[in-house]
């Protein structure tokens, strides 16, 4: 009497083939899912420094006083600072917690030569970060924002009348493409895309 197929196991051949077929999908789609996790992770970080801009700008005009997105290059982190004129020693105070970049994220435009249209005459960071007496701190960028909303120097003037001219950029990439989130003489702040290698094709986000 034969036995019902249907109580049958698989046979040693039809498992290895199964088998098969599920490397050859894991082959195809593992790295397909990296990538996508990367994007995700440098755009995350992207908006997260756009958002820092932005609430920069707003806590400047909120409490009358100036305002920056503090990075540090190395550390990779960021944090928004806010000028704390009331205290016995006015000095620059970190409002909320610091940002780090997520993974292999990093500060930096690979080997993009060019900037975004219409935002610096030569692509590079914003200009380096300042103690409350002016001394240089190093490895760090800062874009800071006057009580108008306006992205100003050191020295307190509009960055729009001051040299260098139009150097208000913070970059970060993570090998496979760059963002650059750029703040306008009258203190509009966008967010860039391009890869990270050969010509620059910045897209707005």
């Amino acid at each position: 009497m034969n036995r019902d197929r249907r109580n049958s196991g698989f046979t040693l051949i039809e498992t290895m083939f199964v088998l098969g077929i599920i490397a050859v999908l894991a082959t195809i789609a593992i790295p397909m899912t990296g990538n996508q996790l990367s994007y995700l992770r440098l755009s995350g970080d992207a908006r997260n420094l756009q958002n820092a801009l932005m609430l920069a700008k707003m806590r400047a005009a909120a409490t009358f006083t100036q305002a920056r997105v503090y990075v540090d290059l190395n550390a990779k982190t960021f944090r928004i600072q806010t000028w704390d004129r009331n205290a016995a020693t006015p000095d620059w105070k970190t409002d909320g917690g610091t940002t780090s970049l997520s993974g292999s994220d990093r500060f930096g435009y690979g080997s993009i030569s060019t900037p975004p249209s219409f935002t610096q005459v030569s692509i590079g960071q914003a200009p380096t970060c300042f103690t409350r007496t002016s001394a240089v701190i190093l490895n760090t960028a800062c874009i800071v924002f006057n009580s108008r909303g306006v992205p100003i120097s050191v020295s307190g003037k509009p960055t729009a009348t001051e040299p260098p001219i139009g150097t208000n950029a913070v970059y970060l990439t993570d090998g496979t493409a760059v963002y650059g989130a750029t703040v306008s003489a009258t203190g509009m702040i966008r967010l860039w895309r391009t890869g990270a290698t050969g010509t620059a094709n910045w897209t707005v986000q």
